[in-house]
């Protein structure tokens, strides 16, 4: 049930920072709304406050605004076409197309620099298991310590320690350690291990043969710095992001990787048990995602869209109607495939157990 609840909460949130992106907009240019829905299908409750009906519908994986004109098949009257989206602008309509996506990448922005200022948790450089005939072991450094060096460079956390270790040049790491009141040095050799990052990709990288502890201590940072962070690390999200999609296609990534609503869900119980920060982080991570795929140039999603209205702008005549109901036929069919995959890799994943 938490994890539902969770999931809700989080899909409801970014829903509508991303419904609310084009409806800011389309209000911004002049442009009639006449729905804002979170959810799609049936509607479980409304209310019509203006001109717009406020609803939530029955299915919550979705959302929609609903502007006036914007089907363009609907006989409108003079005053309606003064508000209609179809009579807008190509670079009015790709603003407002590009609201939702963009609103998404704002928030997570956002929601990473509260989490830097709140406090992120970060492991400690004491070591909890030392692996036999490792280097580590080998130099003589056992569970406990506490490696307070690499090359001279004073670390505290397991992550400046492992970046320390990875940056190292030559084919000796000099280590310093704390034990008990007392400090050591040990020149050690580290052991080249070859294995695949996130992305799919092969690499090389030096290991010593050390666990962390699991020992952990509270980072904050004050506004300017968490600004800076919180900066770094939503583009290396949307970098990280557009890096694993280019990889999915090139079959670099597998396929099974691709998770859907099951997984979601159970991720956000996750988060929401491990704190406030852990789930926050999910949140902009997500926030990201949703936000990286809308801009994806397949008729349906946002970047559908948008690369009509692009076509329009540069080439002054807008593409076929034609064109565009095919082009929406196909991007429906990749959708419903890409959920269907979404799903079968969550039931293989959670309930039948193989993935």
């Amino acid at each position: 049930m938490t994890s539902i609840v969770s999931a809700i909460i989080v899909l409801g949130i970014l829903i509508f920072v991303h419904e609310f992106g084009h409806f800011l907009f389309a209000k911004l240019f002049g442009v009639g709304v006449e729905k804002f829905s979170l959810g799609f299908g049936p509607k479980l409750i409304g209310k019509k406050m203006g001109e717009t009906e406020y609803l939530i519908s029955a299915f919550p994986l979705g959302g929609y605004v609903k502007m006036v004109g914007e089907g363009g098949g609907d006989e409108l009257s003079d005053e309606e076409k003064n508000r209609s989206f179809g009579e807008k602008s190509p670079l009015r309509r790709i603003g407002i197309v590009v609201a939702g996506p963009g609103f998404n990448l704002i928030f997570a922005w956002f929601v990473f620099i509260a989490v830097f200022m709140v406090g992120v948790p970060s492991a400690t450089t004491k070591i909890g298991e030392v692996v036999k005939d490792k280097p580590a072991a080998k130099a003589g450094i056992v569970t406990g310590d506490r490696i307070t060096a690499v090359n001279g460079k004073k670390v505290d956390r397991w992550e400046e320690m492992a970046t320390e270790i990875a940056a190292s040049k030559g084919p000796s790491l000099l280590v310093e350690i704390k034990r008990g009141g007392e400090t050591k040095a040990f020149q050690l050799k580290p052991e080249m291990r070859t294995g695949k990052n996130l992305l799919g990709e092969t690499v090389t990288s030096p290991v010593i043969g050390v666990v962390a502890a699991g020992e952990t201590v509270i980072d904050r940072y004050p506004p300017g710095e968490a600004f800076s962070r919180g900066s770094v690390q939503t583009w290396n999200v949307i970098e990280l992001t557009v890096l694993s999609l280019v990889r999915i296609i090139e079959r670099a990534i597998p396929l099974d990787t691709i998770g859907g609503p099951i997984m979601i869900a159970k991720m956000a119980g996750q988060q929401a048990e491990a704190g406030g920060v852990s789930f926050l982080a999910f949140m902009a991570l997500l926030s990201v995602n949703l936000g990286v795929l809308n801009l994806l140039p397949i008729p349906i999603l946002d970047g559908g869209h948008l690369f009509f209205y692009l076509w329009e702008l540069i080439f002054r005549r807008p593409v076929s109607m034609r064109a565009r109901e095919i082009a929406q036929q196909i991007g429906l069919a990749l959708l419903i495939g890409l959920m269907v995959l979404a799903f079968y890799n969550d039931i293989a994943r959670y309930l039948v157990g193989n993935g």
